[in-house]
């Protein structure tokens, strides 16, 4: 396989700076902004949270900026860090995968809506295998993760891939080290289709892992895999996509194994029903169809509902409603799926609810 490389535009470190990739920063992994709530640079708007669509917004932002002048700061620190600075109103925007149940909303005052989605893959080092060679099930998928099947050669993963020849080495598990959407996902899978899972760990954006090595934001685990032979972990697919890593197929809710595709990412969302979703929670775990992908997902944006700053927080809205008019071409070339015309009209009504200090919302599309 080939070394390690940066991720499309500019290397992931634990904060990036999507408007200047690289060129200047807000802050320390998991720090705020310095200067206050909202703070960043003169004509930017700063946000932090999952890694997940840190590619896709790297994308949206360096091309905002060349149209507007106007620059997005955003630190890619995990979804629980982005909960966290959204909660404390150091940046002026979070983004997390883990969706925020309504009652979570009220309790801070907060609003959440979704951006693009698209799949958690499991990826793994194992010499001799391509992507997409191996085939796996949920429940095999949680075993290995609790420890339970610890080798490649095992005949529980022979039995469903006859034909292929699996190395005899041990399987080192890779996960997430930091609070993360795209763990939450992952774990809520597992918690799906794994009674055992779902008993001795659960399901949450940090767990107690039974084993294996962690690695920080979804370029962390991408790197730990790369260089352990025998790993599996798991990162959203544009990940693996971008520093060309093998994946496995999984079984889906109706027994076919299908690959990590936009197409079949699209197909597990194609049933949602974003208008009977209190406060735009909806998980699209595990949705029927032949071509749905197991573990698709959403993710989303968190502002505070009352803003002190009506211009810092109109601006935040003017670029999501720019990327809803704009970047689905971008989105589709890293194999995210942009939401249905539906869907983004839909959160552009919602958002009437976001009031300055006058009481009057602070944007209308």
């Amino acid at each position: 396989m080939r070394p390690v490389r940066p991720l499309a535009l500019c290397a992931f470190a634990a904060v990036i700076a999507l408007a200047a990739c690289g060129k200047s920063t807000t802050g320390g992994a998991g720090a705020p902004a310095s200067g206050g709530p909202g703070a960043s640079a003169s004509g930017a708007i700063s946000g932090a949270g999952a890694t997940f669509p840190a590619p896709v917004y790297t994308k949206w932002a360096e091309t905002y900026k060349a149209q507007t002048g106007m620059a997005l700061n955003y630190q890619a620190i995990g979804s629980g860090g982005g909960i966290k600075q959204i909660t404390a109103k150091t940046v002026d925007f979070g983004a997390s995968d883990k969706p925020l149940k309504p009652e979570e909303l009220e309790k801070d005052g907060l609003y959440q809506f979704p951006t693009v989605m698209g799949g958690v893959t499991p990826i793994i080092n194992a010499p001799g295998v391509a992507p997409g060679q191996v085939k796996l099930t949920g429940p095999l998928l949680a075993d290995i993760y609790l420890g339970k099947v610890t080798r490649w050669n095992d005949p529980a993963i022979a039995a469903l891939n006859a034909g292929v020849t699996l190395p005899n080495l041990p399987i080192t598990v890779v996960h997430r080290s930091d609070g993360s959407g795209t763990t939450f996902l992952f774990t809520s899978y597992l918690s799906t289709v794994s009674p055992d899972w779902q008993s001795k760990v659960g399901a949450s954006d940090s767990v107690q892992w039974p084993t294996g090595l962690g690695g920080k934001g979804n370029d962390g685990v991408s790197a730990v895999v790369k260089q352990t032979s025998g790993s599996i972990g798991y990162v959203e697919y544009a990940y693996a996509k971008q520093n060309n890593m093998a994946y496995a197929d999984l079984k889906n809710h109706d027994g076919q194994f299908v690959a990590p595709t936009a197409e079949n990412f699209a197909a597990a969302a194609a049933g949602a029903d974003w208008t009977k979703a209190p406060g735009n929670y909806l998980l699209l775990l595990n949705q029927p169809g032949a071509n749905s992908w197991p573990i698709t997902g959403a993710t989303f944006i968190l502002v505070h509902k009352a803003q002190t700053d009506a211009a810092k927080a109109k601006a935040v809205l003017s670029f999501f409603d720019w990327a809803y008019k704009n970047g689905d071409d971008a989105a589709n070339q890293l194999d995210y799926v942009p939401l249905p015309q539906t869907v983004k009209d839909m959160v552009r009504g919602q958002w009437v609810q976001i009031k300055g200090p006058d009481g009057q919302p602070v944007y209308t599309p």
